[in-house]
Parts: structure tokens; sequence; C-alpha cells
């Protein structure tokens, strides 16, 4: 048996996942006309209360359209340096946008509104213009940690105040949704779009979804186009994303309390240097001389369990539903045995 804790993109569609996809409706998407895509777009859009809704092949790809639909060429982000926009989307903002970035030095990647407001540029020739704010929750690289909302709204505000634009990378949302008791319309009322991925947490092989108003929504569907994502017979994968949203988000509890089950047996061993606080799905740690972290990730496979190496020192193991109770207590006395 093989415990893969490399990432949330890992897990395989379950039975009542597979079969939603064999039965699914589908059409020429493109066209608008795949009645999955439409019934999945709709449904998301109405749970985070936003205008619209449009599925794409990936978060990436829903981010990266949302940035270059809210910039100009020469504009400026501001985001945490550790954010997945900036560190795992390959250059694209510069690429596809021709934006630079201005990053902050958050807490545990998540960035506040009083840095916020003092990385905005004045209104110079000699500067960037600023136009837009991302933010990302939960954090990857902080370990799955997620925003205070209260702050969210903080930073939200200086937006208006300084007429910007304000992102959500919501790869892992529905994670930070169920770990802080929120609801999806407190984030629909204060972000003016939206990526929430399908394929991390919720278990879908593939895509994402871009929530804004009508006429952003419009224009990020002619963008999509152009970064060749037209899909046509997409709704067997809408299928999925229907499915995993009615069945898919409760049972994230579970995921969370596996995660802090294994960091609480991960920070009793002395070669474990420092581990940052559990919130969610997400363990990362830091380890002292006597490992490398790929010495590590060795180590683990060895057992037959797979995790990833994001720095020298640092490893990070991410909990999904293809994790069961059986796999988590393997794990751990994998490690309390280490």
């Amino acid at each position: 048996m093989v415990i893969d804790f490399r990432s949330d993109t890992v897990t395989k569609p379950t039975k009542g996942m597979l079969q939603a996809m064999q039965t699914a409706q589908v059409g020429d998407d493109v066209f608008g006309e795949d009645p999955s895509i439409n019934e999945l777009e709709k449904r998301i859009a109405e749970m985070f209360g936003m205008e619209a809704a449009l599925f794409c092949a990936s978060g990436t790809m829903t981010n990266q359209i949302a940035i270059k639909c809210h910039t100009q060429p020469g504009d400026e982000i501001i985001c945490d340096e550790s954010a997945h926009v900036y560190q795992y989307e390959g250059g694209g903002i510069s690429f596809n946008s021709n934006a630079s970035v201005k990053l902050l030095v958050g807490d545990k990647g998540r960035i506040n509104s009083l840095q916020v407001e003092a990385a905005i540029n004045p209104d110079d020739v000699h500067k960037a213009h600023t136009s837009l704010v991302c933010l990302e929750n939960t954090s990857n690289r902080g370990g799955g940690s997620c925003y205070d909302f209260e702050e969210i709204k903080k930073i939200g505000n200086v937006c208006k105040t300084h007429n910007l634009k304000f992102h959500l990378d919501g790869a892992r949302i529905f994670n930070a949704i169920v770990a802080k008791n929120e609801s999806p319309k407190q984030y629909g009322e204060t972000f003016d779009s939206i990526s929430v991925c399908l394929s991390k947490s919720l278990g879908c092989p593939v895509g994402s979804l871009l929530l804004g108003k009508n006429d952003f929504i419009k224009k990020a569907r002619r963008i999509r186009k152009i970064f060749g994502g037209g899909m046509r017979q997409a709704g067997f994968l809408a299928a999925a994303g229907i499915y995993a949203l009615q069945n898919n988000i409760d049972r994230l509890k579970e995921d969370h309390l596996h995660a802090s089950q294994i960091a609480d047996a991960i920070q009793k061993k002395n070669f474990v240097k420092y581990i940052l606080p559990v919130e969610t799905n997400i363990i990362i740690f830091e380890l002292d001389d006597r490992y490398t972290a790929k010495e590590f990730v060795a180590k683990l496979k060895e057992k037959n369990v797979l995790s990833y190496a994001i720095t020298t020192n640092r490893v990070r193991l991410v909990v999904h539903l293809d994790i069961s109770k059986e796999m988590v207590e393997k794990t751990i006395d994998i490690i309390n045995k280490l």
C-alpha cells in the first residue's frame, strides 16, 4: 500500500463521482451548449453570491485570466512573496499580462491591510500603476494557513478606497470555509473575482472555476479562448465538480483532523526543528542538520509513504480524501519509529 501525501491533486474519482461523470449530459461548451457546464457554473456562482462563473482547465488558468482581465500592461500587482500566482504559475503575470509584482512578507503567506496600503504606488509617472491585490486562502506555502476574515474585509476596504481590484486565489477555499466556520457568500461579497479549484481538496480529476460579475466573466471567457482554454464536451468534468460540491465539502473536517494527528507525531521528533501551525490539511515542517528534505522524503518512500521536499530543509505532507484512517495510523506508526 502506497500512502501518497505529495499533494491533494493526486486523488482519484470515487465510485459516486465516476458514476456522475459517466451519466453526464454534455454539449459543446464553446457554443455555451453543455448543460452540465452551465449547471456547475450557475451552482457555484449562486453558492458564492456572485453573478457568473467560468469553468477552466486549472487554477493557474483561472488566476491568470483574472489577472489579465484586471490589469493593463505596465500595471503592478500586490501579493505575498509566497503566493501561488507568483511562485508556481510559470512567470505568467509577466508573460500573459506584462505586469510587475510587489511582493510583501506576510505571516505564513497572509498579508495585512497596513502592508497593502503602504505598498500602493503614488500617482507618479515614474511608478508602475498599482491595480490589483491578490490573496491566497488557504496559503499553500504557509502550511494551509487561513486568513482571519476581518482582515480580508480590511484589505477589501483599502482596495475600494484606492480603486484597486481584489482577487482571491481560492485553490483551497473550502478548507478555509470549513475550518473557520465561514460561508462562501462572505467571500462573494468581498472580492471582485474568486478562483475555486475542484481538483485539490474536492477530489475532482480536472478543473477550476473563476467567479465574478457578468461583464467580468464575459471578458474572462474571451481571454480563456485566447489562452486556448475552450473545451467542448467538458460536461463529463463538470459532473465531477457538481458531485464534489454536493458531497465533498463537509468531509474536509476529516482531512483537517488527520493532518493534526500526523502533525502531533511529527513535532515530537527531535530531528524536527519547527512545524508550521496546522489549521487545515497541509503539514510543513523544517528539519535539523541530520536530514536534508530530500533525504527525509527518500526515507519515508522506503516505507511506501510519499511526501514532498519544498525547500532544502522543509517537507510538506498534504492530507486528502484518498487518505484513510488506517493510512493515517500507519503513517503515525512509521513516524514514531524513525
